[in-house]
């Protein structure tokens, strides 16, 4: 990307074809799309002939099975392909049209379907259980057990319509809150050494480790105030959000909101509730992680713009796009030929949307289907380290999508969330390795240690303290008490105080924050995070300390796709994530590194 690209924001139809994602395993063009959506429009018709007939016998089921599958692999491909042309130029609005009717069509699919899981729980157990072990059943096995797990929580076939007819309704709030933050807000300019620069949700990170600090703090004063003018906006959207997430949960009878989110990956409670406990017995590490940035940035007092400053700075890095694939390719040696090779075709290849562009979604993310390539979204900037790691970090989630396709049925390869931040910081891992093992001097040595424990503190502290958020403010709508912006701001910066410590002084925009976090909208997503890193930490520690087998372990993890539950996957990788031990030992090694930079700083 030139230099000119990276001082400006560029027209979607400024940036080379050679940086954008290519669709083509999806879609060829827009035709193909359209005659793929007159297709299922047209299956939709043909699944009511099945309503009532599922019980008479397996080659019954079976055909249903075929059927859906076939029309599941066409809805993935339309959805994938509508959802990216969103993603990069969400003021697009042909494609927002496309993505409009799309959203329409699936709600219909999921109307026309809803019979099939109520009448499905209504075979008696024993038959079902004989069909499943048939031939036939193979391909289908494992989703169907999974499915028969939710006879408690399933409706009458009437009450199922008419909640999958609200699916697209309900996505009101989330995508209200993306298009009023990545389309309608203007966070203006900032004025640097090197000229005047956009803010942006895209570039705001950047300004936030730019050494100066009083353009650390003009950046983050004028984004939240920006925040500040939509508050109550952004306040009743993610109000709403929780009121869905705890109606849907009552009405399928769960206790609560929280268990409802945790069931289908069949993870404890208490795994959730460890992660905080655990967490929070760590705080006082946090809180010296704290107190060390103060004094390496020779500061009286360290406010919310000071946070992501480096420990250790002054370390240029200038990586263009191709040589960052190629050290990231390096860093992931470990783990074979076969990986290294698929992922680093991928990324030079057409699974990655390179670069920043107006309307353009911020930050990054790895969406995989079965039928085409596991696409990529970025914002790459060669200046700024983070945006490395983010290239190892979405290349896990897209080697993970891309074995789990090929090793897998359609039924069974799609893998959950607990198990996919595995998989991506996992790459993180072996990337911070390498780049220590290869480092030109000490300082370099030092920075990436200081940039992990920075990737800790982010990640097992932050996302936990966003955990902690998210299940406050449910509790307390679940309660039977309101959730007004000031409760939203209170329980926030109680949070803030208790996370960030006593060397912390925050502005009273700060608590915004807890109104500006898109995952939020996916309840209960982010202690994902958490885990995922914990489990990461110790797999990567395992794969490179150990030999082939070790390797040969992991690959079969990635291979597994939705097989297992995740605890039960990641047990046969080798960490046992229903125990606090990974987190402790996580914590353990934050404090390791703590310990060796404060006698380096």
């Amino acid at each position: 990307m030139s230099s000119e690209q990276r001082n400006t924001i560029p027209e979607r139809s400024a940036i080379p074809e050679t940086d954008q994602w290519d669709l083509s395993s999806l879609f060829s063009d827009q035709k193909g799309w359209d005659d793929a959506y007159a297709k299922l429009e047209a299956g939709l018709s043909t699944l009511q002939s099945f309503k009532g007939s599922l019980g008479t016998g397996p080659e019954q089921l079976k055909r249903y099975l075929d059927t859906i599958t076939e029309l599941e692999l066409l809805d993935e491909r339309l959805g994938y392909w509508a959802h990216l042309r969103t993603c990069e130029d969400a003021g697009n609005s042909g494609h927002q049209e496309r993505f409009s009717r799309y959203m329409a069509l699936a709600t219909r699919f999921a109307a026309e379907t809803s019979f099939f899981t109520p009448e499905l729980l209504t075979i008696d157990q024993e038959k079902i259980s004989a069909w499943l072990e048939l031939d036939d059943f193979a391909d289908y096995k494992v989703a169907l057990k999974k499915i028969l797990r939710f006879r408690e929580h399933t409706l009458s076939e009437p009450e199922e319509r008419l909640l999958a007819m609200q699916a697209e309704v309900r996505q009101t709030p989330s995508r209200t809150f993306s298009n009023l933050c990545d389309v309608d807000f203007d966070f203006g300019t900032i004025e640097t050494n090197d000229g005047e620069k956009p803010l942006s949700q895209s570039t705001f990170g950047s300004f936030l480790i730019d050494p100066d600090r009083k353009i650390r703090e003009q950046a983050y004063r004028q984004f939240y105030s920006v925040y500040n003018q939509h508050k109550n906006t952004l306040a009743t959207l993610y109000e709403g959000s929780i009121q869905q997430d705890i109606y849907l949960a009552r009405v399928k009878g769960y206790g609560s909101a929280r268990e409802k989110a945790l069931f289908p990956d069949q993870v404890p409670e208490a795994v959730y509730d460890n992660l905080l406990a655990t967490v929070r017995e760590s705080l006082p590490l946090l809180h010296r992680y704290y107190a060390l940035k103060k004094k390496a940035l020779g500061l009286r007092e360290l406010a919310h713009w000071d946070v992501y400053t480096p420990i250790i700075g002054n370390i240029k890095t200038d990586y263009p796009y191709e040589k960052a694939v190629e050290t990231v390719t390096h860093a992931l040696s470990p783990l074979g030929e076969e990986y290294c090779a698929t992922i680093k075709k991928g990324l030079l290849g057409g699974w990655v949307d390179r670069y920043e562009n107006k309307g353009k979604r911020s930050g990054a993310f790895s969406a995989g289907s079965y039928a085409g390539d596991p696409y990529i979204l970025l914002n790459y900037k060669q200046e700024v380290l983070r945006d490395l790691f983010t290239i190892a970090h979405e290349g896990g989630h897209s080697m993970h999508s891309w074995y789990s396709a090929a090793s897998n049925p359609f039924a069974h390869y799609q893998y959950t969330i607990f198990e996919a931040e595995v998989a991506s910081t996992f790459n993180e891992q072996l990337l911070a390795h390498y780049l220590t093992e290869h480092a030109e001097n000490s300082q370099m040595v030092g920075y990436i240690a200081a940039k992990q424990a920075d990737d800790i503190v982010a990640t097992l502290f932050r996302q936990t303290m966003f955990a902690e958020f998210e299940f406050l403010v449910h509790q307390q709508v679940e309660s039977g008490k309101p959730l007004s912006l000031d409760q939203f701001r209170h329980i926030y910066r109680g949070l803030l105080s208790d996370y960030f410590g006593p060397e912390f002084v925050f502005i009273e925009e700060s608590d915004l924050e807890g109104l500006r976090i898109p995952h939020f909208y996916r309840a209960f997503y982010v202690y994902k995070y958490a885990t995922g890193l914990a489990a990461s930490m110790a797999l990567s520690n395992m794969v490179l300390s150990g030999g082939e087998k070790e390797r040969d372990r992991y690959l079969s993890f990635l291979k597994s796709g939705g097989r297992y539950y995740p605890i039960e996957s990641l047990r046969n990788a080798g960490v046992d994530m229903a125990s606090p031990e990974p987190i402790r030992q996580a914590l353990s090694r934050f404090q390791v590194i703590l310990e060796r930079l404060e006698k380096q700083v």
